[in-house]
């Protein structure tokens, strides 16, 4: 594994009694990159995602990581009992360790300096996912793994917050898989694109994906059509510190 590959995954294969959720499922997430799982509802993302976590175990195929990995993990969405009195402050406080960034600078980066103080119950879900997405960033990770980072966001924020996790990327040079739907957002934001269904039907950079017939027999002709006004001029890709790097035409 080269110094810049985080996850390295192969043949990964799972099944729950007689379903088969992931069957020979092969990625690698390195250095800089955003990679992003698609795939329709039941399609084994969030399974793949908790292998890669450590959280469950395939029964055939192997992970390779790093040795002291730092992974920043954003789930899909937090449940907070309606009665339990913690501040935004105390709830990132709880996720600290020694190494972990201020708390202050991490919401400064996430541009919610101003909820520190206020109880969690009474966010806005946008606001929520901001929060999640600084809890990720206390651990200081290579790796963010991000579970639908648009969940109960409005369309206005969605592609205010695949900026700034894209700004985020490009600042720390971390590595980032992402699960998403929202495709035609998404899209613009990612290297390449892993389309699932219990095995990798297609993957490669979101222009490629968009016009493969897996995807399209999946999502249908009308998303595609979405997604090309999104994709038709993603002509550049990230090298390993960020930066942008033009394709050069003959």
């Amino acid at each position: 594994m080269d110094n810049s590959c985080l996850i390295k995954a192969e043949d990964i294969s799972i099944q729950f009694g007689d379903r088969q959720v992931l069957q020979n499922v092969s990625l690698t997430i390195k250095q800089g990159q955003v990679l992003t799982l698609i795939g329709p509802n039941g399609a084994g993302k969030t399974t793949l995602v908790r292998i890669i976590l450590g959280l469950l175990k395939p029964q055939s195929g192997r992970i390779e990581k790093p040795q002291n990995l730092r992974i920043g993990y954003m789930p899909q969405k937090l449940h907070v009992e309606a009665t339990m009195p913690i501040t935004v402050r105390r709830f990132l406080e709880l996720a600290r360790h020694k190494s972990s960034a201020p708390i202050d600078e991490i919401l400064q980066e996430v541009q919610i300096t101003h909820l520190m103080h206020h109880q969690l119950r009474s966010i806005s879900g946008g606001e929520m996912q901001r929060v999640l997405l600084a809890r990720a960033l206390s651990q200081q990770p290579q790796l963010l793994v991000l579970d639908e980072p648009a969940q109960g966001v409005d369309v206005s924020g969605q592609a205010e917050l695949y900026q700034l996790i894209n700004d985020i990327r490009a600042r720390h040079n971390c590595g980032v898989l992402m699960i998403s739907h929202d495709l035609h957002l998404v899209m613009a934001k990612t290297d390449e694109v892993v389309c699932l269904n219990h095995h990798i039907c297609c993957h490669g950079r979101p222009e490629q994906v968009s016009v493969d017939p897996s995807y399209l027999a999946l999502f249908g002709k009308k998303e595609a059509k979405n997604l090309a006004v999104y994709t038709h001029n993603h002509n550049h890709h990230h090298d390993l510190t960020g930066e942008v790097v033009e394709h050069k035409h003959d």
